[in-house]
């Protein structure tokens, strides 16, 4: 179509099925199924030709702007386009919306994100949510338009029904690789205002470096608050992969608690964690895992935990019940010493889905 001076002429010699299939080919699959009324416009077909089709029930009107191609159910891509063509003027996917378009996975949302400019004149539609912002911040120019992984996820973490559900996806996000760390840093230190400044301020530096980070958190710090012996810091041991450095040793009990940031949950990590874990059952070691977010979302949890292996290895001690406060002054509701380390390790790695 592409090649012909006038397509309307091309499009009058075609019959009715023609023109349906001429329109498949060059707009099914372009966006889930859908299609702007523009690009039906451009193809050659008339208002006329495009009113017949909806009235026969072939084709079926989404809105004011989008047509869909093959039945009133719209997919997931389709519904994304639809509410950004539906919501107003310059409007782009946002927040999940937009991680889910760069291929987020294992996270289900409800409700389609949209931004737009403050004082552009939206268009109210069920299953959408418009956010109004001052800067639209660094956007994509894909199909439909999306903002930029770090803009997106620092908005997703604002949006978020639960401070849980924040950390859950800045995790998933730095874990699937949406975003490189250093990017997500560079945006968050740009950004001014935040309604859970106090929480990423301690957890996005955690999800970027876990290792480095793990310091400014003091694993060592919150055994004293907590009345649990004071462990060494990376213990330096000869095992089969060769010197490797434990997190955190209690040398008198021979309990061993190994902090993870995201890195040890890609690629091959897991592999080499294994390995690590049995040779320290081997030597007859007590191995507690800890995410480094559970030590934010349930710190006494993750403690309760520790302090009953040091007691199952000889520990004497009772412990001193000082539970933390999260950064923003609220309290966390820890998982039992039974569920928790199990559901954060579900949550850290992304198996929890989100929802809206």
């Amino acid at each position: 179509m592409g090649g012909m001076g006038d397509p309307r002429k091309a499009v009058r010699a075609l019959t009715p099925s023609e023109r349906r299939a001429m329109v498949d080919q060059e707009l099914g699959a372009r966006h889930g199924g859908v299609a702007h009324v523009r690009e039906l416009y451009a193809l050659g077909l008339t208002y006329d030709q495009v009113l017949a089709e909806t009235t026969a029930g072939r084709w079926h009107r989404l809105g004011r702007r989008s047509i869909g191609l093959a039945g009133p159910v719209v997919s997931r891509e389709g519904s994304w386009c639809v509410a950004v063509w539906e919501s107003g003027s310059g409007a782009v996917l946002d927040g999940v919306s937009s991680l889910l378009a760069a291929g987020l996975s294992s996270w289900q949302e409800r409700i389609v994100h949209v931004s737009v400019r403050r004082g552009t004149r939206t268009h109210a539609r069920e299953g959408v949510r418009i956010h109004h912002c001052r800067d639209l911040g660094r956007t994509m120019s894909t199909q439909p338009p999306r903002t930029a992984p770090e803009v997106a996820v620092l908005r997703g973490a604002a949006w978020a029904t639960s401070d849980r559900q924040a950390l859950t996806l800045l995790a998933m996000t730095v874990q699937q690789r949406l975003v490189p760390p250093g990017r997500l840093l560079e945006a968050w230190g740009t950004t001014a205002r935040h309604p859970r400044r106090a929480l990423l301020d301690e957890a996005i530096p955690l999800v970027c470096d876990g290792a480095h980070a793990l310091g400014e958190i003091d694993f060592a710090r919150m055994c004293r608050r907590r009345g649990l012996p004071e462990p060494s810091r990376q213990e330096l041991r000869h095992t089969s992969q060769g010197q490797v450095f434990l997190d955190v040793y209690f040398d008198d009990y021979a309990v061993h608690a190994e902090i993870n940031g995201v890195q040890h949950y890609t690629g091959l990590a897991p592999v080499a964690d294994a390995r690590r874990r049995n040779d320290r059952a081997l030597v007859k070691d007590l191995t507690i895992e800890i995410p480094v977010l559970g030590l934010l979302t349930d710190e006494d949890g993750f403690l309760d935990q520790v302090a009953e292996a040091l007691r199952q290895r000889g520990w004497q001690g009772r412990g001193a019940d000082h539970r933390r406060r999260t950064p923003g002054g609220r309290r966390f509701r820890s998982g039992s010493a039974e569920g928790g380390l199990g559901q954060n390790v579900r949550q850290f790695r992304g198996d929890t889905p989100g929802t809206a």
